[in-house]
């Protein structure tokens, strides 16, 4: 392994239009948040591999040749399409978690163990990985899959099976389209290890940044879109997707003429906004574009409402931010958890702070930034904040 340093990152993302109708089949729109993960992996010569997960002070550590044993009958990763269920099952019981274990600190290091195995294989080298992430976890923003495009991208660099594609006169740098399939398809397996069966959408926006567009398990990137600036709050109101999934599909069956048009009206709202997002893009963003993408928001909250998936934390976001023109929406499986403001070019920035501070003082948690963002990137240094650098030299 020649590399000594290497710094990447990757973004979250937000569901723009489509909660629920997708499982249904009908179109979605996923888009790159950024708020991003970031990850240093450094070669050493110390015999061991190290890192810190997420936010997370303590290093865990592992010998090398305590590890290799692992690897024995381990076959071919091929297509990358299967995990490997043996070299898991080691993995559990070398860690000793537990097989029913759905903790989420623990799935990401059997994500980490995994893929560094499966990508070094033979040649393990001694590394230390140090992540830091402005992501809340848990929140549905994606930063399961931000963390494991991230190992993933720094991985394979680091094995040489990709390139590390900065120069010396770049601050930042993208894969080709053939490396970043491959980082894709690697943090789909992590993200397989940290939710069992995963859509895929999470890790492909991680990975390629800006819209996706998902319809029936296919996902398509969408080119040549416009970064928007948002205000996200997260409410933190914990929910169960699992129940909030399930409450909707009852409600399907129960009123199939009633909620079958609400889902088709969904999936006309995600199409309307994708065209609306394409004609920003060829023709430049106009006051009744943002018009129309205000409108879709609404009426998206409305569908989701109906669906049950509401809460009264996101009534109340959708309350203070329209009293000052603004427009909301929740965003992912609801019930609770954050929601996404859409702030016009010319909004004052006085609004946002009152918007801002309310929200704030309903006990929730908000953050100025936007969607659209790139994908999985390589840095120099100088392309990170002084913050950024601070806290991952601090591990």
């Amino acid at each position: 392994m020649q590399t000594r340093e290497l710094l990447v990152s990757a973004p979250g993302k937000v569901i723009l239009h489509g909660e629920h109708s997708v499982v249904h089949g009908k179109v979605a729109l996923a888009v790159s948040l950024n708020l991003r993960t970031y990850l240093r992996l450094q070669s050493t010569a110390s015999g061991e591999v190290r890192i810190n997960l997420p936010n997370i002070d303590t290093f865990l550590a592992w010998e090398i040749t305590a590890l290799q044993p692992l690897l024995a009958g381990c076959e071919e990763q091929g297509d990358l399409k299967e995990l490997d269920a043996d070299l898991l099952k080691r993995l559990r019981v070398f860690t000793g978690i537990l097989d029913d274990s759905t903790d989420t600190r623990s799935m990401a290091v059997l994500a980490f163990l995994y893929m560094y195995l499966t990508v070094f294989a033979e040649a393990l080298s001694s590394i230390t990985v140090s992540v830091w992430s402005e992501l809340p976890t848990g929140a549905g923003l994606g930063s399961s899959a931000a963390y494991n495009v991230c190992l993933s991208a720094a991985l394979l660099s680091a094995r040489g099976t990709i390139s590390s594609p900065l120069t010396p006169q770049q601050e930042s740098a993208r894969w080709c389209k053939e490396e970043t399939e491959l980082i894709n398809r690697w943090a789909f397996m992590g993200e397989k290890i940290i939710h069992g069966n995963p859509s895929g959408v999470d890790n492909a926006v991680g990975t390629w940044g800006g819209f996706l567009r998902y319809q029936a398990g296919n996902i398509t990137p969408l080119s040549w879109v416009p970064i928007l600036r948002i205000l996200l709050t997260n409410t933190k109101v914990p929910r169960s997707t699992k129940v909030l999934v399930s409450g909707v599909k009852d409600k399907i069956n129960k009123f199939p003429s009633v909620m079958k048009p609400v889902l088709e009206s969904v999936s006309a709202v995600s199409c309307t906004c994708e065209q609306t997002l394409t004609e920003m893009a060829t023709h430049g963003p106009s006051a009744e574009h943002y018009n129309i993408l205000e409108e879709l928001i609404d009426i998206n909250q409305h569908h989701l409402n109906v669906m049950g998936v509401g809460h009264s934390s996101l009534d109340t976001l959708c309350r203070v931010t329209l009293a000052r023109g603004l427009h909301s929406k929740l965003t992912g499986a609801g019930g609770g958890g954050c929601g996404i403001t859409l702030l016009r070019p010319e909004t004052d920035a006085s609004v946002i702070q009152s918007t801002f501070e309310e929200l704030k003082s309903c006990g929730f948690d908000c953050w100025e930034t936007s969607i659209g963002a790139p994908g999985v990137q390589q840095h120099s240094s100088a392309a990170l904040g002084q913050d950024i650098l601070k806290i991952l030299n601090s591990y």
